[in-house]
């Protein structure tokens, strides 16, 4: 039985401050692993461009959508805050997260590509981190990276210019793809035409 709606102050009492008195952030909260009861649903909202909304007003304070962010999981197709005492479920447009800035190390020999979300998580493209791309509404390519767990975070639309830049041509599932290389894996773009073909690496 669903009983009252917690309300934003319980949620966050609810859970640790993700940031020690040293301000070293602490691990992430196990939230795959509390299988607390389910008390519905609340008016809160991320939307498409990564703001958080709670009734209808966006949240202002930093440090609160960072440690909502910490509290956050999929399941199915249900986004839900989960804490040690109740889960709620919340409404996002897209997906819960941007990433806002690119970081390439360990050139030219060996690259990794690492994210910084607009909530503060810093991921490294990887096997287990992969990047994917869609076609936008649009037509044009929108990139994903998978942050932690299965929540992703969409690439901005400035970045997403200097990654398609870094794209090399592989082979790839037999045949010749466009894609990006990161720690060791490669992530397809597209399968190469005659003119990309040519034009090489």
């Amino acid at each position: 039985m669903i009983g009252a709606r917690p309300s934003l102050e319980s949620l966050a009492g609810a859970v640790a401050d993700p940031f020690g008195a040293d301000g070293v952030e602490r691990p992430l909260p196990p939230v795959d692993s509390w299988n607390p009861p389910d008390c519905g649903a609340i008016d809160m909202r991320i939307a498409r461009d990564g703001t958080w909304y709670y009734k209808g007003s966006a949240i202002q304070r930093p440090a609160l959508v960072r440690l909502f962010s910490t509290i956050l999981r999929k399941a199915g197709a249900r986004y839900e805050l989960v804490t040690p005492v109740e889960r709620v479920g919340i409404v996002v447009e897209d997906v819960p997260f941007l990433a806002v800035e690119m970081a390439v190390t360990g050139e030219p020999t060996a690259p990794s590509l690492w994210f910084r979300t607009n909530v503060g998580d810093s991921v490294r493209i990887d096997a287990e981190h992969p990047l994917s791309f869609e076609t936008g509404d649009a037509g044009g390519l929108v990139p994903y990276v998978l942050v932690r767990g299965n929540l992703l975070a969409r690439v901005t639309r400035a970045l997403t210019f200097d990654l398609v830049a870094r794209a090399t041509l592989h082979e790839h599932e037999g045949g010749s793809w466009l894609g990006i290389v990161s720690a060791g894996t490669f992530f397809p773009i597209a399968a190469a035409t005659a003119e990309t073909a040519d034009a090489g690496p």
